[in-house]
């Protein structure tokens, strides 16, 4: 019964859920009067970009409009390429913990002979969840495609490239596989590696390995006869397509040691390496350069994070010069002509991407070039430039329309196409604004809210202990899941309240917004994460 109520209970909130999506239409349209930055080309002062099935049909200054289409006019507005994300795990499920047997050892699948971290054979596009309700907070910052994958292991499976539209795995899919993600980590409960210098003895060991079966393998389909039958080996199986040089791996690596052995490896095993994260990568432009090996940049840049007070320890020369130069990496990277694209780095809030983007032109990269490192690059460096990237005649329809220059502080935007499929953005009702000084206490937010938030198939109580300062709100939210989390940029609206907060989930810091609407002692509202929307509702407790 308690599962039949849990599907019963998903339903209603996949319901719920796609009620609440921004509207979002497929069909053939016409956007006039724009300004459409190609990136593969000139900028087109005053163009229209025909979109249908899917693709676009036409683009020019004279391009026609079709008699079926819905004509968007965008005078004083731009068109963009839809934006890529190099590094994320959208659509995967959370990392789980490590099984371990009752003597502390990782429990493996019974085909493998590798513990958990070193399972190569990882196919990640059989976890991954279609439905695009799930990529909202993604799409209303522009971007239309993302790698996914995983970097919680040491071997971590081959990453797929999506777009953030589709109600079926199938039809998120733009490039399955991209490339296999290796992490320099180690095993924990004492089982090998433990230590970096293990890992990478690891990794080599197994790469020989890999080679070694992928040539008896071949001796035998030739001529089986005489000759011993190969045992199946599932992990070094998955690793032959990587020493063979069929497919990329992407190296994380952030310290000139870490970016230096990355590429040794590269070096001795001919893999098709490409750098992500890259910290300290611009110190190694000769290098990357000669191997022609494109870094993934993340603009995740290190902030402080020690209290502004007068008390607090002084940060490290290494953070200090780590906070100055990081933003510089791209112009270096660009400088020296190493080819790189930009991608999200685990930060917290998604929105950062384009403020950080905007610091490294601000620390010597070009508008054009930090445009492209996020829409053309992008695409170069997954191979799928001749589908994405651009806005040409005969690409995907993946494009972002703005009302001035991206990389503008107070640029809105307005639409966004993902696979011609036009997407919304979401507009505040005006009860939600933040009220006038004469209307902010109208709605009493403070107090002890005991809620519910209902993840499609989850149900997670918590309570929010809310302390009400004319049009702000502090406090706290506490669940068994989360722990306690801290309440930032609480705003009370003329009908409820908004704020955002960070919880950590199996040591993954999450980033939540909530919109909450109240009527008297009840409250229900919406939660926004990376992951997609979710619903959530309570009462406030009387005796608190």
């Amino acid at each position: 019964m308690k599962k039949h109520l849990l599907r019963f209970s998903a339903a209603v909130t996949v319901l719920a859920l796609s009620v609440l999506t921004a509207n979002a239409q497929k069909g053939t349209y016409a956007v006039t009067n724009a300004e459409i930055v190609t990136v593969s080309g000139s900028v087109i002062s005053n163009g229209t970009v025909v979109i249908r099935d899917g693709l676009i049909e036409s683009v020019g200054a004279n391009a026609k409009i079709p008699a079926d289409a819905e004509v968007i006019d965008a005078e004083g507005q731009r068109v963009y390429p839809g934006f890529f994300d190099m590094n994320t795990s959208l659509g995967l499920p959370a990392p789980q913990p490590a099984t371990r047997q009752a003597g502390g050892s990782s429990s493996p699948p019974p085909v493998s002979n590798y513990p958990q971290s070193l399972q190569a054979e990882r196919e990640l596009i059989e976890s991954l969840k279609g439905g695009e309700d799930q990529f909202s907070k993604y799409r209303n910052a522009g971007f239309t495609t993302v790698v996914t994958g995983t970097s919680d292991r040491i071997f971590n499976g081959n990453s797929l490239v999506i777009n953030l539209a589709g109600e079926t795995v199938s039809a998120m899919i733009v490039k399955a596989p991209f490339a296999h993600n290796i992490a320099f980590e180690t095993e924990r409960g004492g089982i090998f590696p433990t230590s970096l210098m293990g890992t990478f003895a690891a990794m080599r060991q197994m790469f020989h390995d890999a080679k070694r079966l992928d040539q008896i393998k071949s001796m035998y389909a030739k001529n089986p006869r005489g000759m011993k039958r190969p045992e199946r080996d599932i992990t070094l199986e998955a690793l032959m397509p990587v020493v063979k040089g069929e497919i990329p791996v992407v190296m994380f690596a952030e310290t000139v040691r870490e970016i230096t052995r990355a590429l040794d490896l590269a070096e001795e095993f001919k893999l098709k390496a490409i750098i992500a994260g890259g910290n300290e990568s611009g110190k190694l432009t000769m290098r990357l350069k000669e191997m022609n090996v494109p870094v993934l940049l993340s603009l995740n840049f290190p902030v402080r994070t020690l209290a502004e007070n007068k008390e607090a320890d002084p940060e490290p020369l290494r953070t200090l010069r780590l906070r100055v130069e990081v933003p510089k990496n791209a112009a270096t990277l660009k400088n020296a002509g190493v080819k790189f694209a930009f991608q999200s780095g685990g930060m917290k809030n998604i929105d950062d991407f384009l403020k950080n983007a905007v610091i490294a032109t601000e620390n010597g990269l070009s508008k054009p070039d930090a445009l492209r490192a996020m829409t053309l690059s992008s695409a170069e460096i997954l191979g799928v430039d001749s589908q994405l990237g651009s806005v040409d005649t005969g690409k995907i329809a993946n494009l972002v329309v703005t009302d001035g220059d991206i990389f503008e502080k107070d640029t809105k935007i307005i639409h966004v196409f993902v696979d011609g499929k036009k997407f919304e953005m979401p507009k505040k009702e005006k009860s939600d604004s933040k009220p006038s000084d004469g209307d902010a206490r109208k709605v009493n937010a403070g107090g002890v809210w005991n809620i519910t938030i209902e993840p499609p198939g989850m149900s997670v109580p918590a309570t929010l202990n809310i302390t009400q300062s004319g049009d702000t709100i502090t406090g706290t939210m506490t669940s068994t899941m989360f722990g306690t989390a801290q309440i930032r940029n609480g705003e009370v609206t003329s009908n409820g309240f908004t704020f955002d907060t960070t919880v950590n989930f199996q040591g993954t810091d999450l980033e939540l917004s909530f919109t909450a609407r109240i009527d008297g002692n009840n409250i229900e509202g919406s939660v926004d994460t990376v992951q997609g929307p979710a619903q959530f509702s309570g009462s406030r407790d009387p005796q608190k």
